[in-house]
C-alpha cells in the first residue's frame, strides 16, 4: 500500500474537528470509569480484527518482503504495543473503579537512601512467561517515599470537577504505535480530548486508526487530521487548543514553541515562546550503549554482537533510542573481537529499504566527516561503522547529531580498571552525547558482581530517561507500565531529549527513569553454526528468523488476553 499523504485540509475542517472535541472535552473529562474501561476493551478488541492488515500495511511501506522475518518488527512495535497498552490503562481504571489502590500488590523498593522505584515488571504471571528474565522499575525522583507514591498515582482521576482538555497530538512516522500510544497517554492520564494529526511518512495508518478509535470518533473524543507542516502548525496556534504532544525532533518542538527563522532564534534565545500551552515532547538524542570489560566467551562475543547489532539496526536505525555510539573500554582485549562479530552479523543480514526522508544525506554527512567510515552492506543509506571517534572531539558530528538511520560510532574510553572506566564512559555519555532519552549499558554478571557498588553509583549517575542494563531501551518502550521520556531537567530552551513522560499505563507522577534490566545469556545455550549460542532469541534482535510469528502471536495474546496463544507463542520462539 503506497502512503496516500493529503496536504490541502480545508481549515475549516480543523475548525470543526476541534470545535467537535471542545464541545465534549468536560463530558471526557466526567467519563465513567465502566464506560472508559469499555472503550478501551473495544479498542483492543478493534486492533484484533485489522492487526494483519495493519502489519501488511506498514511492511509494504517500508519496503520489507511479505514473508520476511523482519515484519516482527511490525507486529510488536505496531498492533501489540498499541493492544497491550489498551490492556494495561484497562486494568488501571478497573482498580480505581473498584475503590482499590494503583499500586495494591505492586512492589516499592528503595534504590537509594533518599529515593524508590516502582517495580512495573513483572506484575503478574503473564509477564513472567513472555519476558523470562527482565525487570523494569521506574525510578521517583529523590524525596518521594512509598506512601507518596501511592497518593500521587492516577492524579486526574482524584479531582471533583475536571474540566478535560483539548490536546493535539503530532505523530511520528517511524514506528506506527506511536501516535496511538501518545494518544491514549493523552486522553487517559491527562483526561485530554485528542486531534491526532500523523506524519505524512504514515499517513497511510489514518484509515487503520479510523477502525481501532472508531467508538472514541463517534464520541467526539478523536478527531484525525492529516496534512503537513502547514496543518500542524495551524493547530498547535489554534485558539482551543490547551496541550501539544509532539514525537518528532528538536526542530518542531522549537518551531511550536518559538517560531521559525531569524525572529524564532531571537525568540529562543530571550525564551520569549509565541505561546502558552502546555507543549511536552520525545525528542529522541544521540544514544549510547556502554560495554563494561570482562571475560567473555565465544558464544557471549556473538550474541552480544547480535544484541548491539540488533539496538542499532532495528527498524533499519530509524528509532529515536537505536545505539549511535558503542562505548567500549580502550584497554579491553575483547573489543576487536566483539567489533568482528559486529561486522559479520550485519553482513548477514538481509537488504532493508531506507524508507524514511533524508537517511541517505545523513549518511553521507557521517562519511564525510570520516573517510575511514566502513560501509558493510550495499544501499541507499547502507550500514556504516566508524570506528575511529575521538573522545576528546566533543563536536564531532557522531556525537552531536542524531543520524537517525544505519549509522554506528564506535569511541574507546579509558579506565585502568572497571570502576574507573564507568565513571569516564558515563561522564562522557552524559557531558558529550547529545540527547538523554535512553543508554545501554552491557555487563557480564560475574564483572557486575566483582564491582557491584560501582556499577550501582554508575547507573545512579547516567543522567537518562530510560537505562537498559543487559537489554535494549527499546524494550522498556514495549512495556507500557514503564514510563517513556527524557531524563527530567530539561528546559523549554534547551529541551534535548524532551519533556514529560508517556506511557506509564500506572500513571505515575514525578517519574525520574526506567532501568530496565535483562538477562547477560538467557538460557538455554545451543550450538548454532558451529558455537555455542543463546536461544532462544529475543523476539525484537534483528538475526531473530521467528519474529513475525513471535510478533503475531504476542498481539493475539494481548488482543484476547487469554491463555490460547501460549503453545503456539512458546513454540514459536522456541524455534527462533
Amino acid at each position: 500500500m503506497r502512503p496516500r499523504y493529503r496536504s490541502d485540509m480545508d481549515r475549516r475542517a480543523i475548525d470543526a474537528a476541534l470545535e467537535t472535541l471542545a464541545a465534549n472535552r468536560t463530558r471526557w473529562a466526567h467519563l465513567p470509569l465502566t464506560t472508559k474501561i469499555f472503550l478501551l476493551d473495544d479498542l483492543r478488541r478493534r486492533v484484533g480484527t485489522i492487526s494483519a492488515a495493519w502489519v501488511d500495511a506498514v511492511v509494504a511501506a517500508k519496503g520489507i518482503a511479505s514473508d520476511s522475518p523482519l515484519a516482527g518488527e511490525e507486529w510488536t512495535s505496531g498492533p501489540y504495543a498499541v493492544a497491550s497498552a489498551s490492556g494495561a490503562i484497562a486494568e488501571t481504571l478497573r482498580r480505581l473503579d473498584d475503590g482499590v489502590s494503583v499500586l495494591s500488590g505492586i512492589e516499592i523498593h528503595p534504590v537509594a537512601d533518599d529515593q524508590v522505584a516502582v517495580r512495573v515488571f513483572p506484575t503478574t504471571k503473564d509477564d513472567r512467561l513472555l519476558l523470562s528474565g527482565h525487570t523494569a522499575d521506574v525510578w521517583m525522583q529523590p524525596g518521594s517515599s512509598a506512601d507518596d507514591v501511592r497518593q500521587n498515582a492516577a492524579r486526574f482521576y482524584q479531582r471533583t470537577d475536571p474540566e478535560g482538555a483539548v490536546a493535539v497530538v503530532l505523530g511520528a512516522g517511524n514506528l506506527s504505535s506511536i501516535p496511538a500510544l501518545d494518544l491514549l497517554t493523552e486522553m487517559f492520564t491527562h483526561g485530554s480530548v485528542v486531534a491526532l494529526k500523523l506524519s505524512p511518512v504514515n499517513d497511510y495508518l489514518v484509515e487503520f486508526f479510523e477502525e481501532v478509535f472508531a467508538e472514541f470518533i463517534q464520541g467526539g473524543f478523536v478527531r484525525l487530521v492529516r496534512g503537513g507542516t502547514d496543518e500542524g502548525v495551524y493547530l498547535t496556534r489554534h485558539p482551543l487548543v490547551d496541550r501539544v504532544h509532539i514525537t518528532g525532533s528538536g526542530r518542531t518542538h522549537d518551531a511550536i514553541v518559538y517560531g521559525i527563522g531569524p525572529d524564532g532564534a531571537v525568540r529562543k534565545t530571550a525564551d520569549d515562546p509565541v505561546t502558552d500551552i502546555t507543549v511536552t515532547a520525545e525528542l529522541g538524542g544521540v544514544g549510547p550503549t556502554i560495554v563494561v570489560p570482562g571475560e567473555w566467551s565465544k558464544a557471549d562475543l556473538r550474541y552480544q554482537a547480535e544484541h548491539i547489532i540488533s539496538q542499532k539496526l532495528h527498524n533499519h536505525g530509524f528509532n529515536c533510542v537505536a545505539c549511535q555510539v558503542l562505548v567500549l573500554p580502550d584497554s579491553w582485549d575483547q573489543a576487536d573481537a566483539l567489533l568482528d562479530e559486529m561486522r559479520a552479523v550485519a553482513r548477514e543480514l538481509e537488504d532493508r529499504h531506507a524508507y524514511f526522508p533524508g537517511a541517505a544525506e545523513r549518511q553521507r554527512a557521517a562519511v564525510d566527516a570520516h573517510p575511514q567510515a566502513e560501509i558493510l552492506t550495499d544501499g541507499v543509506a547502507p550500514v556504516t561503522f566508524i570506528t575511529d571517534l575521538d573522545p576528546n572531539q566533543t563536536d564531532d558530528v557522531c556525537f552531536t547529531t542524531e543520524f537517525f538511520g544505519a549509522v554506528l560510532g564506535v569511541v574507546r574510553i579509558p579506565g585502568n580498571d572497571v570502576p574507573e572506566f564507568l565513571e569516564n564512559a558515563v561522564s562522557f555519555a552524559n557531558e558529550t552525547l547529545d540527547g538523554n532519552l535512553g543508554a545501554n549499558v552491557i555487563i557480564h554478571p560475574a564483572t557486575e558482581a566483582a564491582h557491584s557498588g560501582s556499577f550501582g553509583r554508575a547507573i545512579r549517575s547516567l543522567q537518562y530517561g530510560t537505562v537498559a542494563v543487559n537489554s535494549w531501551v527499546g524494550v522498556a518502550y514495549a512495556l507500557t507500565r514503564a514510563t517513556w521520556g527524557a531524563f527530567p531537567g530539561n528546559t523549554r530552551s534547551d529541551i534535548r531529549s524532551g519533556n514529560g513522560v508517556v506511557h506509564n499505563a500506572l500513571m505515575l507522577a514525578g517519574v525520574e527513569r526506567t532501568v530496565v534490566r535483562g538477562p547477560f545469556a538467557p538460557f538455554p545455550r545451543t550450538i548454532r553454526q558451529g558455537i555455542w549460542h543463546t536461544e532462544p532469541l529475543p523476539p525484537h534482535f534483528v538475526t531473530n528468523q521467528n519474529a513475525a510469528r513471535i510478533g503475531e502471536q504476542l498481539t493475539d495474546f494481548a488482543v484476547t488476553q487469554s491463555w490460547k496463544p501460549i503453545p503456539g507463542l512458546l513454540a514459536a520462539a522456541l524455534r527462533a
